[in-house]
């Protein structure tokens, strides 16, 4: 099951999220979101855990307790949606409309 953590401080590291999720069973994976550009953490991340009943159990005890000083935010991560790549917003037309000019007297 893949897990959402969220309010994490921006100090927390991906082995203190193992280790916090660990106690509740095997953690696959964990990783805390960064900033594409400056690589600092933006406050969540995500935990993989492959058993579902240990998983659900740590979302039960972790939410709204603290991590590292803050209340956590632990849900059951929903799937990415898609998001369209390139053409934002669909079709665009230019110009200043139909008609066909009309006459000027």
């Amino acid at each position: 099951m893949n897990i959402y953590v969220g309010n994490l401080p921006y100090s927390t590291d991906r082995d203190e999220l193992k280790s916090t999720f660990g106690a509740f069973g095997e953690v696959s994976t964990a990783r805390i979101v960064t900033d594409r550009e400056s690589g600092k953490s933006k406050g969540f991340g995500f935990v993989e855990m492959p058993n579902d009943n240990e998983a659900r159990q740590a979302i039960e005890e972790l939410n709204g307790k603290e991590i590292g000083g803050r209340k956590a935010v632990v849900n059951e991560a929903r799937p990415r949606e898609e998001r369209p790549r390139g053409n934002f917003g669909g079709e665009r037309r230019g110009g200043f409309g139909g008609g066909d000019g009309g006459s000027r007297w």
